[in-house]
């Protein structure tokens, strides 16, 4: 039996997945922390956390995963990591990490990048970076670089999250030009990291790590890592990528035209494309896509939403949280009221600067709020109707770039696990929505398999994935929508 094993290294939590490599099915996952990990802030606008906290949840999801399953850790033939992208992890000659990791959140390099743009040249960048630097990977070591000079003296490598994770299993720093990409490191017209940003920030190339294909032999399970996972040395590890492009891979996201949909911590629309294209104020985001190659490009076009399920979230435990109510409760409260909330308005937009908004930190709001009419189940549609009209914003952006939206999948977890979410996504979009049991573990989980070629290609990988729930547009409530999305629309304009 050949056994694969995923990880996916969020914000939120570690969750990990053990993998029958035969029959594609998943034979037991687990999550750690039972609860959301923390995020540091120290000031406004900061975002932090511990790598070592994401390596000690690794091991406690491991061992959940061990006490769910009984199986021979030396069945076990291949690792995959799948990561929260643009974090920026530092660490010396010993590979000891200098300082928390900056996350993809923390929005205090939005300035830095905006006067590299202006000193590289908007055009230069975003031809041959598809971006401009903004508040990504490269502009938070230029942070570093200026602020914490000290640290920045003894850093030797920088490293993405799942380059960190990587790193504590086989004990080499590595990382892909896809991860490289998501950092704003990676030159697109030369196909090789991106000199003139780092000669702009006066950083050397020399803390790059090493480059490997993301499908591929990453190194292998260390000693002291198999002991402190309670698994067995010599484990490949096969793939890693960020979880955007992960999540489009679990959901065999990987040719022109298709789209993948995610509703966590944060809401993405992730499509694919081979063509070399750009938004001009760079409110969406290209990267290299985990299947691309110099003869066959695919890059995927990224619209991202900070501010998502972290705002349903802090409704259940801020804001319910005296009534006792669930998650499968509070979508039902949502949907007792009519949609558009009468007139009820809540912009999301309250985890940090967002790219659509042209990297604006304009908060999170609620307007129009009236005594007589709004209680509670107001309050919870508006929010699941205001991360949606957000989602769309942006679609915007990327209709203007070509993107079509006629069918889009997603995993049936958060925002989709609510009916009401579901919907209104599907009417406002006109697309229709295929759910799938799956997720960023699995994804990962199957990548390894691919680049240690258990599989032979993506097409064996996914092999039996069906949807499980398809939600097509309800056009008897498509202009109520509309009207609903204008009125929010008007809002938010008011605003920037």
């Amino acid at each position: 039996m050949a056994l694969l094993l995923g990880y996916d290294v969020g914000s939120s939590s570690i969750k990990a997945t053990l993998m029958d490599a035969g029959t594609g099915q998943a034979l037991a996952s687990a999550t750690s922390p039972d609860k959301e990990l923390d995020i540091i802030a120290a000031q406004a606008g900061w975002a932090e956390q511990h790598p070592s906290t994401w390596w000690e949840h690794v091991k406690l999801a491991t061992q959940k995963i061990k006490a769910q399953a009984q199986f021979d850790p030396a069945d076990v033939k291949a690792i995959g990591i799948s990561y929260q992208m643009h974090g920026l992890v530092v660490v010396d000659k010993n590979q000891q990490v200098l300082r928390p990791s900056i996350i993809w959140c923390d929005s205090r390099a939005v300035q830095i990048g905006n006067r590299a743009a202006e000193d590289i040249g908007p055009d230069k960048c975003l031809k041959r970076l598809f971006n401009l630097p903004g508040n990504f990977t490269a502009s938070k070591l230029k942070w570093v670089k200026d602020n914490e000079p000290d640290v920045y003296a003894k850093i030797d490598k920088i490293m993405l999250p799942g380059d960190f994770v990587a790193m504590k299993m086989t004990g080499e720093i590595k990382t892909t030009p896809s991860g490289l990409s998501e950092g704003i490191m990676w030159d697109f017209e030369g196909d090789e990291p991106a000199q003139f940003v780092l000669d702009n920030y006066g950083v050397s190339a020399d803390l790059l790590a090493e480059r490997v294909p993301t499908f591929s032999v990453q190194g292998e399970l260390t000693r002291e890592a198999a002991e402190e996972l309670g698994l067995a040395p010599g484990i490949k590890i096969g793939y890693r990528a960020g979880d955007q492009p992960n999540n489009a891979l679990s959901l065999s996201v990987l040719e022109p035209g298709e789209i993948a949909v995610t509703a966590g911590t944060s809401g993405v629309v992730y499509g694919v494309t081979d063509r070399k294209n750009y938004d001009p104020k760079s409110r969406v985001n290209i990267f290299v896509h985990v299947n691309h190659a110099p003869d066959k490009p695919r890059y995927g076009v990224l619209l991202c939403l900070n501010g998502t399920g972290i705002l349903n979230s802090w409704l259940k435990h801020n804001f319910v949280g005296g009534a006792g109510l669930d998650y499968p409760q509070m979508n039902e409260l949502a949907a007792s009221v009519p949609v558009g909330s009468e007139g009820l308005v809540i912009l999301p937009y309250g985890n940090g600067a967002e790219r659509t908004l042209e990297n604006r930190n304009i908060g999170a709001s609620v307007h129009g709020w009236n005594f007589n009419i709004h209680k509670q189940a107001h309050f919870l549609r508006a929010a699941q109707e205001g991360i949606v009209f957000a989602l769309n914003y942006g679609l915007e952006i990327m209709r203007g770039m070509g993107t079509q939206l006629k069918t889009v999948k997603a995993g049936h977890a958060n925002m989709f696990l609510s009916p009401l979410f579901a919907e209104a996504f599907a009417t406002l979009t006109g697309a229709t929505v295929q759910l799938y049991n799956t997720d960023g573990s699995q994804g990962a989980a199957r990548g390894a398999g691919i680049g240690t070629g258990i599989y032979n290609g993506p097409q064996e990988a996914f092999t039996g994935l069906e949807p499980v729930k398809t939600i097509e547009p309800n056009d008897k409530l498509s202009e109520a929508y509309r009207n609903a999305y204008a009125n929010w629309e008007q809002v938010l304009k008011k605003r920037l």
